[in-house]
């Protein structure tokens, strides 16, 4: 037998054999020894120390072969040693030497490597058998004896060990493998033992076998044997051939039962899915609180959670369910672009996934149409949602809020499928998550429609109507924004003729900025009145502004005064964003004067005065049409300018759609950061004016 069989030797680095293997090799006729990576003996039994080596074994035991060798003055034999080594670690086969000992006994030595299945370290094993003239006979029976303890050996590290012709064929019997399988001798033989393996893995074991034996390399290979029991093991099969010169005399395995191992790296595999996917619920679960936390409304809310529940548990469909204030109905809020059902609104009662579990206050699941069926008793409503929508099956969770429902989760699937217990309590902390937002949404909703209502009540109800002119108006409140806001306008006829408007900005949000911009729109109207001319009502406003308003209330404006029959337009900028005209026929500009200080700072207030030409519009408007996070208000007006010089003619005729223009092409692919505010005035063109 060749010593190439991969025997998985222990630690040797300063270990030692088990004890029931280390009498195996005590008093032994064949010498052994095994060398660690590091070339050093680790293990050696009485016959190879004392007989080949002339020491006992533990002066061997640490040192290298050839050292020992050398200081017996074999220089030799140390020299053939270490080149034997050399070629049996290169080659990974079984290299066959001579060597006289001493006392003259001649020795058949060979060097295999052998490999630990665990960590894959390189070992070499060292066997010294009497041989030829001058070694000491040695019978039959102790021979075999030894081949059984070798054999035994082998089986300590749970190990089979089989033979095979150099053809590849299987000719003698192992009584091992055979009381694993279960296969009678004769199918065993040959390629029979092919037969006892996984089907799946038969076609590339016996692949790998016919290359390791045409090219005469080391097999090795892991596949599923069948057992006598029926089921299949796990099990790693070595071979090496032996060589007599450059001929293959035969190859000589092992075969290890590795199941489990196998099973406990599967486990393994198992348990690293698990934390991945529970990892991966947490991140999904970290992301829907932010994505949560940026939902402004309800609608916001939904659509945040569809792309959670689309991307964490594959939910086609989703919405939120409400009830209403009187806790009697409740409301379907479904994500955009989301198929419709029978119905958005139904009583608490209604045969429904969502009803059933804000009423039970527990989560419903049904994995197909059957099971939601069952849930309600084969109610109609059950066929008619199948028979409308795509859904096959759904899970709806209760959302919580200060330990009574608010309404349902509702996540629907297009084909039946179960929820894992895992996907479970991640959407139990998802709902979690969505009662907290949509209470957020709801109190958002409520001050904003609120703020919006005070905004707009401060602003004019409706424009005058002056002959002559035509002014429009457009207010948009920010979408973040949920105090009133400091933006606003104003139109009105003087005694005189004339048409006066105005447009500012009180900075701040809340009743302080509410309160300023209502004190300045009515002392404006009055100094407009008695003194119409824009630097006098500004300075005037100054004046009021040091009086009533606080060092820190900054306010900017613009105030004009327009004649209908001469065109001339009178205009003064308090610190304000320059005016932008928009001519029918020439290229849009802004009104190229230099704004004073805003209100309140002391400074002389410029008058400017420009003449409008019929069908000639002046647009006044507020920084958040030119002004957010992504854009800075001399790249906005430059924009602004360019947008308008693209207006279409009937939206250049006509104010009203001016400013609609203007907001909608301004705010394209930007958030809102801030309250929109403008205000228009055209001349139109008309065939004669009235005189006064």
């Amino acid at each position: 037998m060749s010593a190439e069989t991969s025997i998985p030797p222990p630690r040797v680095s300063r270990a030692e054999l088990p004890d029931a293997v280390r009498s195996l090799l005590t008093d032994s006729p064949i010498g052994f020894a095994l060398l660690g990576p590091d070339d050093l003996l680790g293990t050696i039994n009485q016959r190879l120390a004392a007989d080949v080596l002339g020491r006992a074994p533990a002066e061997c035991l640490g040192r290298d072969p050839a050292d020992l060798l050398e200081e017996n003055g074999d220089r030799d034999a140390a020299a053939d040693h270490r080149a034997c080594l050399a070629r049996a670690r290169e080659s990974g086969q079984a290299v066959r030497g001579r060597h006289r000992a001493p006392a003259g006994q001649l020795w058949d030595l060979t060097w295999f490597p052998v490999t630990e299945p665990d960590t894959d370290d390189e070992y070499v094993a060292l066997i010294a058998v009497p041989a030829g003239e001058g070694a000491e006979p040695v019978d039959g029976a102790a021979l075999r004896r030894d081949e059984q303890r070798l054999r035994a050996l082998f089986q300590a590290g749970n190990q089979i060990v089989w033979a095979a012709g150099p053809g590849g064929e299987i000719r003698e019997d192992c009584p091992q493998w055979r009381a694993v399988t279960g296969q009678e001798l004769e199918h065993y033989l040959g390629r029979g033992w092919l037969d006892a393996l996984h089907p799946e893995d038969r076609p590339r074991v016996e692949r790998a076998w016919e290359d390791s034996v045409l090219d005469v390399t080391p097999f090795d290979a892991m596949f599923r044997v069948r057992t006598r029991s029926g089921g299949y093991g796990h099990y790693r099969a070595r071979a090496h051939p032996v060589m007599e010169g450059t001929r293959t005399a035969e190859w000589v395995g092992t075969l290890a039962d590795i199941t489990n191992e196998r099973e406990a790296d599967e486990l393994r595999q198992r348990l690293n899915q698990q934390l991945s996917e529970a990892a991966m619920r947490t991140a999904r679960l970290q992301k829907a609180t932010s994505d949560l936390a940026e939902a402004l409304t309800a609608d916001e809310v939904v659509n945040a959670m569809s792309e959670i529940g689309r991307s964490g548990v594959g939910a086609d469909h989703t919405c939120v369910v409400l009830l209403d204030r009187d806790r009697l109905r409740l409301r379907t809020i479904a994500a955009a672009h989301a198929h419709q059902l029978p119905r958005s609104t139904f009583p608490t009662d209604h045969p429904d996934i969502a009803a059933l579990a804000v009423a039970d206050r527990l989560p419903r699941l049904a994995a197909n149409p059957a099971e939601l069926g069952a849930l309600f008793d084969g109610a109609p409503e059950v066929d008619e949602l199948v028979g409308s929508t795509p859904e096959r099956a759904w899970i709806a969770l209760p959302m919580m809020t200060a330990g009574r429902p608010i309404g349902a989760l509702r996540f629907a699937f297009s084909t039946p499928r179960e929820v894992s217990d895992d996907e479970r309590v991640f959407l139990e902390a998802l709902a979690g998550q969505c009662a907290l937002a949509i209470g957020r949404a709801t109190l958002y909703e409520q001050e904003h429609n609120t703020a919006e209502e005070l905004q707009r009540s401060l602003l004019p109800e409706e424009l005058p109507e002056v002959r002559g002119v035509r002014l429009a108006a457009y207010y948009r409140s920010g979408s973040q924004n949920v105090q009133v806001g400091g933006d606003w306008y104003d139109a009105f006829p003087l005694p005189d003729g004339r048409v006066a408007g105005v447009l500012g900005d009180v900075m701040g949000k809340g009743i302080p900025a509410a309160a300023g911009m209502s004190r300045i729109r009515n002392a404006l109207r009055a100094l407009a009145f008695s003194m119409p001319e824009p630097a006098d009502v500004l300075a005037g406003l100054d004046r009021m502004f040091s009086a009533t308003e606080g060092m820190d209330q900054v306010t900017t404006l613009v105030y004009f005064v327009l004649d209908p029959v001469t065109g001339q337009l009178d205009l003064s900028n308090a610190g304000h964003l320059p005016p932008l005209v928009v001519a029918g026929g020439a290229r849009p500009s802004l009104l190229d004067t230099e704004p004073d200080t805003p209100l309140g700072v002391s400074s002389p207030r410029g008058h400017h005065k420009f003449f409008v030409q019929p069908g000639n519009t002046v647009a006044l408007y507020s920084d958040g049409l030119v002004e957010n996070r992504k854009r800075s208000v001399y790249s906005g007006l430059d924009e602004l300018v360019h947008v308008a010089s693209s207006a279409p003619p009937e939206v250049v005729g006509d104010p009203q759609q001016m400013l609609e223009y203007l907001v909608e092409s301004m705010l394209d692919g930007y958030e809102q950061d801030d309250d929109v505010t403008l205000l228009a005035v055209q001349l139109p063109v008309i065939d004669s004016v009235p005189e006064r």
